[in-house]
């Protein structure tokens, strides 16, 4: 028996990742203490506060990079705000500036919005830390070195924990795919058929939101996985998120109607093992997170098993009972599909030969955004204009930080920059995430005042009061994307601490946060409100025509394998198309929740939203199942018999992509001659290995007149009022 060495088990996940902000605060904080600087604390913690809103996953010499621009950055636009803050007008005009230039550069990608935005903030820290008697490169020093500080700490921490970020990502990609298993569960309960439609609606987000966890991953992978070789838990990692990718295809899959199946199954026990047997992959997709999380092995329990033959033998009895079912193949297709589900987590908890690599294939990742900057320059010409919401939002943010400069400065308000802070941090690119952090902020800087009026009456000694600054910014560090409201509770009590550390008067102070906070709420809300509102711009018809465009180049990648000799693994660039597709399917999900946050600006709209977004599911659905099905698909017997079919495949490819462009007699056209040729190659025996390439592609051309009716209703001035909801659609 090999020997295998055992991983070291992680201390708690929580505990783990607050690590770097609770160790680079509490040395900053142990410095103030020991040099007796109790006015300079705020200064130096806003630096580590913005160390950490600027920390990227990276190898690395990555991570050294992006620490080097973030630290010339937070320099320039320090130095900046120091300098131009005796006049008012000045300093207005350059952080408008600023915020323009920096808010462009950031619809570069990830990482240049990241850096972007840390710059913002600096800034906005540089200010409300000014005070005329301390030389002025005193306060842009003493930010920095906190910025430097925590950065030196994450590197550490990542010098000590190099694949802890990747494991992370990974155990959200699976505790994802455990609610998309869950979701897919749902559509097998035999008494709640009237509810489909939002069964499927609710599958399609969750898928959405797995989408979203897979490219973290992808991005986490990618930068350990270029240009080095590859270490073996880095392999290990890899070959679990293939496992999941694959999982998912298998369980986006969907051969028939499930409203019809239900019908078929409802008196069967078939229906509630299927439904069962999903719940336990479900569940063992839960338990390779926790594995993942806690850094320990994952091993598959025997009930997959004894489901998954209980499965196989209920079928074989319904199949005997009725030798002519309609929906016997694809019973048997979607049984295939959950038994590769079940090898995959068998595999999982196998561990690979020492020395061998996990992952065998194509193993390459796409890269998760382009960050060379011929690409980024690229971007930014194409985000200029207003029809870009980069832009839009830009123009945006720059005049409301330009009304917030102004107003602190004419009217001379002390600490009146926390308005500055209030808008850049409430005002977001959309209405309906605007107006949750206006509330959340208030309520949290509110409820912060009250407690931190309290702090003098238990906390009266140096010690005390840094000691809540160091909890009250760790907490702050950790529900910052979680929970807006209640990290802006704890950030309140630690600026409190830290004005009552540099010796202002704590309870004149307390009103100015509150109606600080609210004036700038309140510029945010008005902005996203009056300035080329989203609702204004949101083009629905051309967001799902994209969908459909990128589902149309993920059937291609899959006919392409099948012309080509069959399929060869899972190559980059499938990969990558079936990424895109469930991509532009989660945009249009979002965009629709977006909508649904405020249905009376969007009435007569959501109704033809929804059933785009369910539409695109279910073609992503029998787009899936051909997917996971091509390695039996290949050539076969008789290849001029898959070459025929290919045709209409092509076609249908070629009428996805131009759904949204074509009139109504040209649409008709083409789907007539796609019908009829999927009429003529119609096999006669069911056994026709051929058979699932033509119900697949006879399922999609299905999908395209009520998809092109949806997409004109869309595009279309809405003045109806909201409908009832979505109608069924074929699973």
């Amino acid at each position: 028996m090999t020997n295998v060495k055992k991983p070291f088990p992680l201390p708690d996940p929580k505990l783990l990742d607050t690590l770097p902000m609770f160790v680079s605060i509490s040395l900053a904080t142990a410095a103030v203490w020991a040099l007796h600087i109790p006015e300079l604390a705020m200064p130096l913690m806003l630096g580590v506060i913005a160390g950490g809103l600027v920390d990227l996953d990276h190898r690395l010499t990555g991570r050294l990079t992006n620490v080097a621009f973030a630290l010339l950055a937070f320099m320039v636009a320090s130095l900046a705000a120091q300098l131009t803050l005796g006049n008012g007008l000045l300093f207005a005009a350059v952080m408008t500036a600023l915020t323009f230039v920096s808010t462009l550069i950031g619809g570069a990608g990830t990482r240049y919005q990241t850096i972007a935005f840390g710059t913002l903030a600096v800034a906005t820290y540089t200010s409300l830390t000014y005070t005329p008697e301390a030389p002025w490169y005193l306060h842009p020093l003493l930010i920095l070195t906190g910025t430097l500080l925590y950065s030196s700490v994450t590197v550490v921490h990542q010098l000590l924990f190099p694949h802890r970020p990747v494991q992370l990502r990974l155990a959200a990609a699976y505790a994802a795919l455990a609610g998309a298993f869950s979701a897919k569960a749902a559509l097998f309960d035999p008494d709640a058929a009237d509810d489909l439609p939002q069964r499927q609606l609710a599958l399609a987000r969750q898928n959405s939101a797995v989408t979203a966890s897979f490219n973290g991953c992808r991005r986490a992978l990618f930068y350990r996985v270029r240009g080095q070789r590859l270490h073996a838990r880095t392999a290990r990692m890899l070959r679990y998120y293939l496992a999941a990718q694959d999982m998912h295809e298998r369980l986006s899959s969907a051969h028939f109607d499930y409203r019809e199946l239900t019908a078929h199954l409802q008196h069967t026990d078939l229906i509630f093992r299927l439904g069962r047997l999903l719940e336990l992959q479900g569940q063992a997709c839960r338990e390779v997170a926790v594995s993942l999380r806690h850094n320990t092995p994952y091993r598959a329990g025997p009930q997959l098993k004894r489901a998954m033959q209980g499965a196989a033998d209920s079928f074989q009895r319904y199949s005997a009972a009725h030798p002519v079912g309609p929906s016997l193949p694809a019973l048997q297709r979607l049984l295939g599909n959950l038994e590769g589900v079940n090898v995959q987590l068998e595999q999982l908890s196998v561990d690979p030969p020492a020395g061998a690599h996990a992952a065998s294939g194509d193993v390459r990742i796409a890269a998760a955004e382009a960050e060379d900057l011929p690409v980024a320059l690229l971007t930014l010409r194409r985000n200029l204009g207003l029809h870009s919401p980069v832009f839009r939002h830009a123009v945006r943010l720059s005049l409301v930080v330009a009304v917030s400069s102004l107003i602190a400065a004419i009217f001379h308000l002390k600490l009146g920059y926390w308005i500055l802070l209030t808008a850049l941090f409430v005002c977001q690119p959309n209405y309906s995430a605007t107006k949750n952090r206006v509330g959340q902020r208030v309520a949290g800087t509110v409820l912060g005042v009250v407690v931190g009026s309290l702090v003098p009456f238990f906390a009266s000694s140096l010690e005390s009061q840094l000691l809540i600054i160091v909890v009250c910014t760790a907490l702050f560090f950790i529900l910052r994307s979680t929970r807006y409201g209640l990290s802006t509770f704890f950030v309140t009590i630690q600026a409190l601490t830290s004005l009552s550390l540099a010796g202002l008067d704590l309870y004149a102070v307390m009103p100015l946060r509150v109606t600080d906070t609210v004036a700038g709420s309140v510029i945010a809300w008005l902005a996203v409100t009056l300035l080329w509102p989203d609702w204004r711009h949101l083009a629905l018809d051309r967001t799902a025509a994209r969908a459909f465009r990128s589902a149309a180049d993920y059937l291609d990648q899959i006919t392409e394998q099948l012309r080509s000799a069959g399929p060869q693994g899972e190559p980059l660039e499938y990969r990558v198309a079936r990424r895109r597709a469930h991509e532009d399917a989660a945009q249009l999900s979002s965009a629709l929740s977006d909508m649904s946050s405020e249905p009376r600006r969007y009435a007569g709209r959501l109704q033809s939203g929804f059933d785009l977004l369910q539409l695109d599911s279910t073609l992503l659905g029998y787009i899936s199942a051909l997917g996971a099905y091509r390695s039996r698909l290949g050539p076969g017997p008789d290849p001029a018999r898959l070459a025929d079919l290919l045709r209409p495949a092509g076609q249908l490819s070629d009428l996805l992509r131009r759904l949204g462009e074509l009139d109504r007699p040209a649409f008709d056209a083409a789907l007539a001659r796609v019908q009829a040729d999927l009429d003529r190659l119609r096999p006669a025996d069911p056994a026709d290995p051929s058979q699932v390439l033509w119900q697949q592609l006879a399922l999609i051309a299905g999908l395209l007149e009520p998809a092109y009716q949806a997409l004109q209703q869309a595009s279309a001035p809405a003045q109806a009022p909201l409908g009832p909801g979505p109608a069924p659609l074929p699973g």
